[in-house]
């Protein structure tokens, strides 16, 4: 008997409900696509490209609805023979700077056997290269930088734009198209660069219940097999979704998963309760990668407010939160963070939806403050976070919980230290 056989009574196409799954038609979006067609259109008619700048949070459809407007205007230019269009698409992600962002255009641009090196050239030379190679393709050219929010330079944004009005371009059109998960990019963005840049603003708004829904079931249609899906599974994995800030990405994966933990279990039926274990695999995932992509000093900070919880000291405000961070920096051989750079780990633990923000007003005498307490489960943080309780040492805080709970965990007796 074979180790591995075929098993096909859940899924028809698990494969629609991955990211990289391109549906026929976008669902919930009819608006916005809308206006950013009408964006692209002076491509169509052979003018030159408008700067589009989508904003708005994870998940809302703006890299799907860029894809599938994309797919189908460089099929439609071909019946024009006076348009040549060339799309470059890059994702900004690890790349903090306009040199990397014109290094990575370059390559784009080029066959493989003539790519440069990203190090080691002047910007200007690199920026040379990159207008003579945009010049060489004749042509309108599309250039989308998702995650545009990761340059930390306006550089790059600022001569792009502005390549044919300096005099860098002649004969090539190009346009910007910038994606960004950051609502504060656009604002601070110098005024030179956010006047060319964000010359067509598309705003993508979370998704609703409702929207969800539609969505599920279009990717569902295809991937499962016919009545394998209980009734409640949809309206549960859009409810779920539309919690967690209108992601359609966490909706959809949701369903691939409580999906996988059916099939896992040998059901003929993908249930609530399938969903609901689900869910519960992919939160923990979520927070451990979320924690074990933090830096340092933000394990610390988590660390320090962590035990404060533990201690029943929470809601905290942040210079509360300060001392015992500073001891655990200590402890780590560290140096401890200004205090405002230690609020900026906390704000990344709160996007994260590591840690929760209640904002406060005392009104004139004890002003506006911002108090933090977690989010999740403690022993998830505890798990994601052995290498830094190892550098510090067990707190208190977390032997006394472990205690209550009749789980205390097999500890050296040289790392249980006492540090208040």
């Amino acid at each position: 008997m074979a180790l591995f056989e075929r098993d096909h009574d859940i899924y028809r196409d698990r494969d629609a409900l991955r990211e990289d799954y391109q549906p026929s038609e976008l669902v919930g979006r009819d608006e916005e696509i809308s206006t950013y067609k009408a964006a692209l259109q002076p491509i169509v008619n052979g003018e030159q490209p408008n700067n589009i700048f989508l904003y708005g949070k994870t998940g809302v459809g703006k890299t799907a609805a860029t894809r599938y407007l994309l797919a189908h205007l460089r099929e439609d230019v071909e019946e024009y023979d006076d348009i040549d269009l060339n799309i470059v698409f890059l994702n900004c992600d690890g790349l903090s700077s306009s040199y990397q962002v014109a290094t990575h255009l370059v390559n784009e641009l080029r066959d493989e056997p003539n790519q440069i090196s990203t190090t080691g050239y002047p910007l200007a030379a690199v920026y040379d290269m990159l207008w003579s190679d945009l010049e060489e393709t004749g042509s309108a050219v599309l250039i989308v930088l998702d995650e545009i929010d990761n340059i930390e330079d306006d550089s790059i944004l600022y001569q792009l734009p502005r390549a044919r009005a300096n005099n860098k371009l002649d004969d090539a059109k190009v346009g910007i198209v910038g994606i960004s998960n950051d609502f504060s990019f656009r604002d601070n963005l110098s005024p030179k660069v956010k006047s060319s840049l964000c010359e067509h603003e598309i705003h993508f708004p979370a998704y609703d219940a409702t929207d969800l829904k539609a969505i599920l079931k279009q990717r569902a249609n295809v991937a499962f097999h016919d009545g394998v899906l209980s009734d409640g599974v949809i309206p549960l994995c859009a409810a779920y979704g539309a919690k967690d800030a209108g992601d359609a990405r966490q909706s959809i994966d949701l369903l691939m998963k409580a999906g996988d933990v059916a099939r896992d279990d040998e059901a003929e039926a993908v249930t609530e309760d399938h969903v609901d274990s689900g869910r519960t695999a992919l939160e923990r995932g979520r927070i451990e990668e979320g924690i074990r992509g933090l830096t340092e000093h933000g394990h610390l900070v988590l660390y320090a407010l962590l035990t404060n919880e533990l201690e029943g000291n929470t809601p905290i405000r942040s210079r509360d939160v300060r001392p015992r961070y500073t001891r655990f920096a200590e402890l780590a051989e560290r140096d401890p963070l200004v205090p405002r750079r230690m609020r900026d780990h906390l704000s990344e633990l709160t996007m994260l939806g590591i840690i929760s923000v209640t904002e406060r007003n005392e009104g004139r005498r004890g002003g506006t403050y911002r108090e933090y307490e977690l989010d999740m489960g403690v022993e998830q943080v505890l798990a994601a976070m052995s290498e830094t309780v190892e550098l510090v040492g067990v707190h208190e805080s977390v032997v006394d919980s472990a205690l209550e709970a009749q789980t205390e965990p097999e500890l050296e007796d040289d790392t249980l230290t006492s540090y208040e």
